[in-house]
């Protein structure tokens, strides 16, 4: 389903072609996404960059997209990598407390803004490297909405969650009948499960070492 059709989707559904009520879609359709990103995590969420930290400075910059990591690893020149460890902050300053201490990065944590940029998120490392390494960044973030892209990967694929989740966004905007709201939160639900069991579950197993999925055998 692409966003021509899905916003024609929910004028049928929702018997409206009202013109704030058309105007109001893209909204609808972007925050049902944002819902169902931050419910399930599909592969097609997943990002990696890589990038390189500089000598004596203990900061790296996250990407501008950067939502939440999912992996950082130091690439040593032998191109092995070595995975750091999540911490606090708290925990970089008390372990690596002089920033004249140096090595190769072992830990990471979510420094937040800097002050020069108060949009742009930083890591801090420890202990502060000793030198330029590559790094590579897996990292959770959403991908360009299907309203200005035109296309999705979950419109490809999963076009009924997100139908029935902008469904369940329109029709509040309409403040339309409970029943209905309630049967369109029913239907979003349902196809939420189903969503979940592929992105939380058919996407992470599979048969070598999970086995086939079977069913009691009565």
């Amino acid at each position: 389903m692409n966003y021509s059709q899905l916003s024609q989707a929910i004028q049928d559904y929702c018997q409206s072609t009202e013109t704030s009520f058309v105007s109001n879609i893209p909204t609808f359709v972007q925050q049902a996404e944002r819902r169902i990103y931050n419910t399930i995590q599909f592969p097609s969420l997943r990002k990696n960059v890589t990038g390189n930290t500089s000598s004596g400075n203990k900061y790296l910059t996250c990407p501008d997209d950067f939502l939440a990591p999912y992996s950082l690893a130091v690439i040593l020149a032998d191109g092995s990598y070595e995975y750091m460890l999540n911490k606090d902050v708290n925990f970089i300053r008390e372990s690596f407390p002089s920033p004249t201490a140096t090595g190769v990065p072992g830990y990471y944590a979510l420094f937040g803004p800097r002050s020069t940029n108060p949009n742009e998120l930083t890591f801090i490392l420890g202990p502060t490297p000793d030198a330029a390494y590559s790094v590579e960044l897996h990292y959770f973030f959403y991908p360009e909405s299907i309203v200005t892209a035109g296309t999705s990967w979950l419109g490809d694929n999963f076009d009924t969650v997100l139908l029935y989740g902008s469904l369940v966004e329109a029709y509040t905007y309409l403040k339309g009948d409970n029943d209905l709201l309630q049967q369109y939160d029913s239907k979003y639900k349902e196809a939420m499960v189903l969503a979940k069991a592929l992105g939380d579950g058919k996407n992470r197993r599979d048969a070598y070492r999970s086995g086939q999925a079977r069913m009691p055998v009565v």
